[in-house]
């Protein structure tokens, strides 16, 4: 366990800025940043980031957090594991007890099957070099392959020995479970339950999550007892940690290159990958011989729009070329390609070359994409009318997929000079496309709306139109957490009671150390000076009242721990909270787009801050009780209405005796509150 000392040192060390430009490049927007979001398919950037509050949030989504809230979000963790990954990224040194068995065997299933992957990777790299097996033959491999002891130690390269259950018996041994290793995909059950290995006689290329967590594996077959397979190279099947089409190869490694050049070279293979690597070139990952998908197309968007494909000049690699292109330029990517020498591929001609070499070859020789496959058209259809109408048809599938109107009129007309065509015709047959699209797009979200129409509803980002971008956030966000005000009156009874506890939450998150200077006696005992804290919970204690929302609550009893305590930071302390679910909703009250202090007296529109704290959080407590009272009066009403109670002369008059009461007190509320009526949210 980590000891409270210890996470309030982590994240008061961790730059929130720096953390999310680990996973998602931003770019300055005033005090803020601003970046692709990571959590929902964001194609203008939604999210912001806060360096003087701390927090990031997401406009279109609604994601909000810390820096360990935005890796525990990002990374799938547990809050002690997000502690930990920034703990080691700031190097912090944490003291932590053993685990027990029982504690060990309460840990979630989905950090058990990181933990078998971590030992797996260990297990692998040790036989490679320890076992004369691993020597002999795996790291012959590689360093046949040109590759460097650092390059191989970087990349966590290794070897699984020909015995089929080497690592399932030493796995067994070290007390991780058979059920474990299966899920993981490293070991497989046979007919007859016994346990064998996956990757038995190969070389093995582990996956890393952006984090740097052990995902998967990749294997390529050298066993002698394996000579003459199909399948050259074998991958971990698909697991809860582990999805083929979320992943690319190598992005751990070249994530910081990729934003300090700000263009991505994409390779076929691992040893593309590795090979490039050590001759220099880092920016570079690899779609592992597979289609790519728009999952991995999002991973490299979040780092770069700039991306150049980097494939063999014969005809394969030419096709290859061609493959996933449009989803890359679907994604609004700025797509080049970049063929090699004939007889060449990455790695090969990173073997051959040094960094600078690779660099001017590719400069000299990578082209835009368009262009690329508009003359690739001209050469193999130049005198076929039919094959030529067919391809340019292709053509102008990719350029109807591009987003952005400009670039389309762009490459249209440099296609219509480049065909000898009228520039009307390409124009027409982009848009009849991008109708059919639409129509496509349309009858999806139909089908899936027809699917959930009985299941509630999910929350889910706004699906914005390709030419427009998200709302920005509100002009004073970076100075107040908060927006201009757009109040709106909910017409459920349920959401307008739930929006005065929210308002009275945020006050507490924002300014629940300040002092009031409350002077009333008969809110305050000995008219001594109170803190926003101790008035809202002075007030809602003596009434027997607290907030029906657990997480509300949860603010309101935590900040009643504070409420004595001078100076007290309650923004700072509950964004940092140690329970997530604390420390996310703080973030968003925090960046809520709407201001609390928003209210009309006497029909004059009057906008308060924290300054005029004393006028706006009793008329805050008081609208809170008010629908309480109401709330308990419908109530009240509906039971006199029951045939049962009303046979009940005892009951009936004790209902009627504290409705009238009640009302008694609604009046006066009413009153007091005047014309002074802060607006449901």
């Amino acid at each position: 366990m980590i000891d409270q000392p210890t996470v309030e040192r982590i994240l008061d060390t961790a730059q929130i800025v720096d953390v999310v430009s680990d996973f998602v490049t931003l770019k300055k927007r005033g005090v803020n940043y601003v970046g692709l979001c990571p959590f929902h398919d964001d194609k203008t950037p939604s999210m912001y980031v806060s360096p003087a509050k701390g927090i990031f949030k997401c406009f279109a989504c609604g994601k909000a957090g810390n820096a360990a809230g935005f890796v525990m979000e990002h990374e799938q963790m547990s809050w002690p594991d997000a502690l930990r990954y920034l703990a080691n990224k700031y190097n912090i040194q944490i003291q932590e007890r053993e685990l027990s068995d029982e504690e060990r065997q309460s840990q979630s299933e989905r950090e058990g099957l990181f933990a078998i992957n971590q030992f797996a990777c260990d297990y692998f790299k040790r036989q490679l070099h320890e076992s004369e097996e691993g020597r002999s033959i795996g790291l012959t491999y590689f360093r046949g392959r040109g590759f460097r002891d650092d390059i191989i130690e970087k990349f966590q390269l290794g070897y699984a020995l020909e015995r089929r259950d080497a690592l399932a018996s030493e796995a067994l041994k070290n007390g991780y479970k058979k059920e474990g290793l299966v899920k993981t995909g490293l070991c497989f059950e046979t007919d007859d339950h016994r346990l064998r290995d996956r990757f038995w006689g190969r070389v093995i290329f582990p996956f890393h999550t952006l984090s740097g967590k052990v995902v998967a594996f990749g294997g390529r077959v050298l066993s002698r007892e394996t000579k003459g397979v199909a399948q050259k190279y074998v991958n971990s099947p698909e697991s809860e940690i582990f999805t083929k089409g979320n992943n690319l190869y190598g992005l751990y490694f070249a994530k910081q290159a990729i934003m300090k050049k700000d263009r991505c070279f994409l390779v076929e293979g691992y040893t593309d990958v590795i090979s490039m690597h050590q001759s220099g070139i880092e920016n570079v990952v690899a779609s592992s011989g597979t289609a790519l998908t728009e999952a991995q197309i999002r991973l490299i968007h979040r780092f770069t729009s700039n991306i150049t494909v980097l494939y063999d000049g014969d005809e394969a690699g030419i096709h290859a070329a061609l493959r996933g292109t449009d989803l890359l330029l679907a994604e609004g990517m700025n797509v080049k390609v970049c063929l090699l020498p004939d007889g060449d591929d990455p790695d090969s001609f990173a073997r051959k070359h040094n960094a600078t070499e690779y660099q001017e070859f590719i400069e000299q020789n990578e082209t835009d994409f368009i262009r690329f496959k508009t003359k690739l058209l001209m050469r193999d259809a130049e005198r076929d009318p039919i094959k030529r109408a067919e391809l340019i048809g292709s053509l102008m599938e990719s350029i109807s997929v591009i987003p952005e109107a400009i670039v389309r009129d762009i490459y249209i007309k440099e296609c219509a000079q480049m065909l000898q065509m009228d520039d009307k015709i390409l124009v027409s047959e982009v848009a009849k496309r991008r109708e059919k699209h639409a129509g496509d797009e349309a009858k999806r979200k139909e089908r899936e709306r027809n699917r959930t129409q009985n299941t509630p509803p999910a929350e889910t980002p706004q699906v914005q139109n390709e030419e427009t971008v998200p709302p920005p956030p509100p002009e004073d966000w970076d100075a107040s957490g908060s927006s201009k005000p757009q109040p709106t009156v909910s017409d459920k009874a349920a959401q307008e009671f739930e929006s005065y506890e929210r308002m009275l939450a945020e006050i507490i998150v924002r300014y629940g150390g300040r002092v009031m200077c409350e002077k009333d006696k008969d809110k305050v005992d000995e008219g001594e000076a109170v803190s926003v804290i101790a008035y809202i919970s002075h007030e809602l204690r003596k009434d027997d009242l607290k907030f029906h929302s657990p997480v509300y609550q949860l603010i309101l009893e935590e900040a009643e721990l504070h409420k004595d305590e001078a100076g007290f930071n309650s923004e700072h302390f509950f964004i940092n909270h140690s329970n997530p679910d604390i420390s996310r909703m703080s973030v968003n009250l925090v960046s809520n787009r709407y201001q609390l202090s928003k209210y009309h007296y006497k029909n004059q529109t009057v906008v308060n801050d924290e300054d005029r704290l004393l006028e706006l959080v009793p008329i805050l407590v008081t609208n809170f009780k008010y629908a309480e009272v109401t709330a308990r009066l419908k109530y009240l009403s509906r039971q006199l209405q029951d045939p049962e109670i009303a046979k009940d002369d005892q009951q009936c008059n004790a209902i009627m005796t504290e409705y009238s009461s009640l009302m008694e007190v609604k009046n006066i509320m009413a009153k007091n509150l005047g014309e002074r009526v802060v607006l449901s949210l």
